[in-house]
């Protein structure tokens, strides 16, 4: 089976997922400073993980309303969150930030005949600040971002895992590993706070092998080891009640959000996301809130 891994597109394709493991650590938020949002209190006064949250659903919303593709959001909440997690941003200027760093994603990835107006773009948003308000906003940004717009997200991962994964099923079953399903949980992760302490390799492949466990494609399983350790993802092998905690997560939201079920391992320091596929399923999960997901992060 693993033997589709070494044609000459695939070794292509291992080449770019080497060149992005290279940059990934370039252009990502800071862990402390996520660490200090999600820590703050809901006083009015202070960022919060539930007002950044928010903040990246209407993101998703205006994503899904103009046509836009995965990737420019995960672009946006890529500026988003390294913004965020460098500066102290007041509650009332989030809206004028996050909408900011989203045009920015969408004139660095979108056809420029697809570019709405800023006008527009503020208008269709409900925001009450000006085009030089958004103008100013955006220099900030750039200012504070380096000018390194061109940052490696999880959907560039989660795009070559795909690709290279895609090949090991036959044609009759390879229905079952959906992009577009795999995009969905995508989405649904960027909108928690959390999951941007991850690294986008480790994120986008353990979606992958969730959704490989969840559709029983047992015979990834080998192309799938393969991937993580070229990718240098570890797997949490800790045994026991505090080092195997199974949480799970499940939300439904309309207009513009998603419904999505899954289920993750919270393992040890070092570790991130992990492997569910040991005998776990997915179906006996507990729909409590992500906050609690991860108790170790990089």
């Amino acid at each position: 089976m693993i033997e589709t891994l070494v044609t000459t597109e695939a070794q292509e394709l291992l080449y770019q997922l080497t060149a992005l493991l290279e940059q990934e650590l370039r252009c990502q938020p800071k862990a402390s400073g996520l660490r200090l949002i999600e820590s703050a209190h809901d006083n009015g006064l202070r960022m919060t993980a539930r007002l950044r949250d928010f903040e990246v659903k209407d993101l998703l919303s205006l994503t899904q309303f103009f046509g836009f593709h995965t990737e420019t959001f995960s672009l946006a909440v890529n500026f988003l969150d390294r913004f965020l997690s460098k500066m102290k941003v007041q509650p009332k200027h989030l809206g004028c930030v996050g909408l900011s760093c989203f045009y920015l994603a969408v004139k660095a990835l979108e056809d420029e005949r697809n570019v709405p107006l800023a006008t527009d773009l503020i208008r269709i948003s409900q925001y009450r600040f000006t085009v030089s308000d958004m103008m100013r906003m955006e220099k900030i940004i750039l200012e504070k971002l380096c000018w390194k717009v061109k940052a490696t997200t999880a959907f560039q991962f989660l795009q070559l895992y795909h690709s290279l994964i895609h090949e090991n099923l036959s044609c009759e079953r390879r229905k079952y590993l959906n992009f577009e399903r795999l995009e969905t949980q995508l989405k649904a992760c960027h909108c928690r706070i959390m999951f941007s302490k991850a690294k986008p390799s480790v994120l986008a492949l353990s979606i992958m092998a969730l959704e490989i466990e969840e559709q029983k494609l047992l015979e990834l399983t080998e192309a799938l080891e393969f991937l993580q350790l070229h990718s240098k993802v570890c797997i949490d092998k800790v045994s026991g009640e505090e080092g195997r905690k199974m949480h799970a997560s499940a939300y439904t939201v309309e207009k513009g959000e998603i419904h999505w079920h899954t289920g993750l391992f919270c393992g040890f320091v070092g570790v991130l996301f992990v492997w569910v596929w040991f005998g776990f399923g997915l179906r006996g999960f507990f729909p409590f809130g992500l906050g609690s997901l991860v108790s170790y992060l990089i």
